[in-house]
């Protein structure tokens, strides 16, 4: 399921999202830490495909579950929180995100360290919520710092980095800084293109960031 999602084949995904949380629920009970990634992964998969009052309450369920059994300093913990922020940030809720946002990295810096690829998409996330709110001065340093880490511990080619260098230039290009990012959407593109190729919704997503 994993793989065919990252393909952005998400309806094909959805079955065996499903069948691997009937599975740890038959296997392991509510109450699992497996059981709570079952409902993150299906509720993910679910906002993905746009179904978005679906997917909140899993990822409430998720959430739930981890905090009673992980505790709240827990790397897992920490992506509960990031999962509901962004399944929040995607309903137009994004004051109601950024606190949730800001545990999940004060949780990875904390568990994590500085370095870790995590920690990146934590600091990536705060600043696209405050992209959204208009607050794009304070989003770069968290934009690049994003960029930093993920060219360091996942290097160039990666389409996390791809992401970094997207979101990069999507902050210039709000403040009317296209010369600064056009450079960074193409390099965007040819990573995505060779990673994960032509028919992606981020290869989508990158022609029209060019463009």
């Amino acid at each position: 399921a994993s793989n065919l999602n990252a393909q952005g084949l998400y309806v094909q995904a959805e079955a065996l999202y499903r069948k691997a949380l009937t599975i740890w629920q038959a296997t392991f009970g509510e109450t699992h830490p497996d059981t709570a990634s079952g409902y993150a992964n299906v509720a993910a998969n679910l906002d993905n495909q746009g179904r978005l009052d679906e997917a909140g309450p899993l990822y409430h369920k998720g959430l739930e579950i981890r905090l009673k059994v992980l505790g709240e300093i827990h790397p897992d913990t920490a992506s509960s929180y990031n999962n509901l922020a962004c399944h929040l940030g995607a309903r137009g809720q994004y004051n109601e995100a950024e606190p949730l946002y800001n545990k999940a990295l004060e949780i990875r810096l904390e568990v994590l360290g500085e370095n870790h690829s995590d920690t990146a998409t934590s600091y990536n996330n705060v600043a696209y919520n405050m992209i959204e709110q208009g607050r794009y001065n304070e989003a770069e340093p968290l934009f690049n710092k994003a960029l930093e880490i993920r060219l360091e511990v996942l290097d160039e080619s990666h389409p996390d980095t791809a992401t970094s260098y997207n979101n990069v230039a999507y902050n210039l290009i709000e403040q009317g800084r296209y010369y600064e990012a056009e450079p960074l959407c193409h390099k965007g593109l040819e990573i995505r293109l060779k990673m994960l190729g032509e028919t992606h919704p981020c290869t989508a997503e990158s022609y029209n960031n060019v463009a």
